[in-house]
């Protein structure tokens, strides 16, 4: 959903494209559910995040212009044009936001099971999925990523996971527990397409050298941080949380969790096209799928 912006010049927070450092309009912060009451997998600043009302409400002009919102689309309509079942076809959107993709996955006629922490968010897509989708069903569901086990297995034909979300997910082995879940409620054969920046990415950011030794030496000395982790300020909260994976441990984690790989796609810099001749992807797009015979 986001990126770690480096200063100065900003960066935008989804796509990784320079922008002023004024474009984007800073939220005041509101009243929020003590850090305690924190879900696992969830940083503490992603817990401020997910319970910002004003975020929501100004999510999506807050990303019309982000390059990887349109590639992300344009990706979504070639591998998912529409259901090809007599069937109607259900997919699970991870960290669906404010309907972004799943509102145009129901209007192509999947059933969407759009699965959020935040309930702002959640209500903004209900607002628009009321106003006028009629073509497939939507199901909005508020739920931690990590903890999926509110669903019956083999219940969806497919998953997305896009905007970064699976890098909010703080911990390695909350990420691999929610890979793992998701696997036992895909239907075999089904697709799973997640998106993820890329961790070295950083080298073409202000500071980003800086940024990468400071997240290695985090994590030699604090079991509880990553290589690859990063807090950074992000509308008006100090301290929003990102991971940033390489491209063997994307691999690694996928794998480990059933899935089968098909294809990964490396994301140019700024995120608004895919571009397999890069030396250094701004990220990845994977396509895996659920195999029909596990191994």
């Amino acid at each position: 959903m986001n990126q770690p912006p480096p200063q100065p010049p900003s960066l935008d927070p989804d796509s990784g494209s320079a922008r002023p450092t004024n474009s984007a309009p800073q939220m005041p912060r509101e009243a929020s559910i003590p850090q305690w009451r924190r879900p696992r997998g969830v940083a503490p600043g992603t817990w401020e995040y997910v319970q910002q009302r004003s975020i929501a409400d100004h999510y999506d002009r807050f990303v019309a212009e982000t390059p990887l919102c349109v590639l992300d689309q344009k990706i979504l309509q070639q591998a998912l044009p529409g259901p090809k079942q007599p069937r109607s076809e259900v997919i699970l959107d991870l960290g669906c936001g404010s309907g972004r993709t799943a509102l145009p996955l129901v209007e192509r006629g999947y059933d969407v099971v759009a699965v959020d922490l935040s309930r702002p968010m959640l209500e903004v897509m209900n607002r628009k999925f009321r106003a006028g989708c009629t073509a497939g069903e939507l199901f909005a569901v508020q739920a931690n990523l990590v903890e999926l086990d509110c669903f019956a297995e083999q219940t969806a034909d497919h998953a997305v996971c896009l905007f970064s979300t699976l890098g909010m997910i703080h911990g390695n082995a909350n990420r691999r527990s929610m890979l793992s879940t998701l696997h036992k409620l895909i239907r075999p054969g089904g697709t799973f397409i997640v998106h993820v920046h890329h961790r070295w990415a950083a080298l073409r950011e202000h500071h980003g050298a800086r940024q990468l030794i400071r997240s290695c030496w985090n994590a030699c000395r604090d079991p509880n941080c990553e290589f690859g982790d990063s807090t950074y300020a992000y509308r008006g909260l100090e301290s929003m949380f990102m991971h940033r994976f390489s491209k063997r441990e994307l691999k690694q984690d996928l794998k480990a969790s059933g899935w089968s790989i098909s294809r990964i796609d490396p994301l140019s810099i700024d995120g608004s096209r895919i571009n397999r001749r890069t030396w250094l992807p701004g990220g990845f797009v994977v396509h895996a799928i659920r195999n029909v015979h596990p191994e």
